[in-house]
């Protein structure tokens, strides 16, 4: 197992700088990040609808075309009206993003009326399209629009707030199996150990402050990249129980089998997820 998650973490690891050098000579369209974005959703999609029981299962459809919709948004402004000032970091970057999630509320108790049977299931089936489509497709937005900052550290921004949780999570695995004793969420995560969080905090910040050095990242040096490595590493950790929430709540282990070593696409994008949101904020609040 150890074997197979090398080997698939390092070429995921070499796909993602491939998609961040290529997209580099394309601003302000991105099609790399556009299709790997989709994809990545649309298989994520498909393996958390698959987790869901079935009297509260929605529309893979309907969820499948909701998360597409709405992670390409982004590109919309870009796309359709070839203003690419539209698609950098503002309030006005935000409408397609929510009027494709309205229209994903707005559908799914659409289908819910036109099929209505019986009581007890359609909230239900629309709470779960919701959490999926919110999950998979609003959270992965803000790691998106990381993608028009300025185009001078854009790549950074990114390229920080992928590998910090990643690395972060591969020093947890490894200070974990050699030197976990303490369970840190016996409940949650029965093999995560306090002294593999520890390690994998030290690892986030690390792989932060390297970065430090690569471009002009951190404004205020090495300390703020201290500090956003504990922030997004901490973000990873979370995004990481969450999914084992939804797993121990639908009774499996891995969200599916299609990556040797993780598991399924969920199972590699989760600490991600979580660390979107906290790196928009950072860069975008932060004085630049």
């Amino acid at each position: 197992m150890l074997k197979h998650r090398l080997i698939a973490g390092s070429l995921m690891a070499v796909a993602a700088g491939g998609v961040l050098i290529g997209d580099s000579y394309l601003d302000p369209y991105y099609p790399f990040l556009f299709g790997l974005a989709l994809l990545a959703g649309f298989l994520a999609t498909h393996e958390l609808v698959g987790l869901l029981p079935e009297p509260s299962r929605p529309p893979l459809a309907l969820c499948a075309a909701g998360v597409v919709a709405t992670l390409a948004a982004n590109w919309l402004q870009i796309l359709f009206f070839n203003d690419p000032s539209l698609a950098r970091l503002g309030p006005l970057s935000w409408d397609a993003v929510v009027f494709a999630f309205t229209a994903v509320v707005l559908t799914a108790f659409l289908i819910e009326m036109a099929t209505y049977r019986e009581p007890g299931r359609s909230v239900a089936r629309v709470a779960s399209a919701l959490l999926v489509v919110a999950y998979l497709g609003l959270l992965p937005c803000f790691f998106v629009k990381l993608r028009w900052l300025p185009p001078e550290w854009s790549g950074l921004a990114l390229t920080a707030t992928i590998f910090v949780p990643k690395v972060g999570d591969i020093g947890a695995y490894f200070t974990g199996r050699f030197l976990g004793r303490r369970p840190f969420s016996p409940l949650l995560s029965p093999k995560k150990t306090w002294e593999g969080f520890i390690g994998g905090m030290a690892a986030s910040v690390l792989t932060a402050v390297g970065l430090s050095f690569a471009g002009p990242l951190f404004r205020y040096g090495v300390g703020e990249a201290v500090a956003f490595g504990l922030a997004v590493g901490l973000a990873g950790v979370l995004g990481d129980l969450a999914e084992s929430l939804i797993k121990r709540d639908c009774l499996t282990k891995d969200a599916a089998k299609s990556i040797p070593g993780f598991g399924g696409v969920l199972d590699v994008i989760d600490s991600v997820l979580f660390a979107g949101p906290v790196a928009y904020l950072w860069f975008t609040a932060i004085p630049r």
